[in-house]
């Protein structure tokens, strides 16, 4: 059984809450969505990556030029 099926969408606001592995955001009829997640270890790691260095001093600037705040 075909379906064919004419629609016009607006979106005048959207707000997306979060986004996670094998999310899908469907906005309108797309057939059918298979999700699908996929995890793979490329760099061949086979134990937990080491723990941060804490810093010494504590930072008091931003570590990137902000622009001042406009009023």
């Amino acid at each position: 059984m075909n379906l064919f099926i004419q629609q016009s969408i607006h979106i005048n606001f959207i707000k997306i809450g979060g986004v996670t592995n094998s999310s899908v955001l469907q906005i309108g009829s797309a057939g059918i969505i298979k999700p699908s997640a996929h995890l793979y270890n490329t760099g061949g790691f086979t134990k937990p990556a080491p723990t941060a260095i804490q810093p010494t001093e504590q930072i008091l600037a931003p570590s990137v030029p902000l622009q001042a705040p406009v009023t």
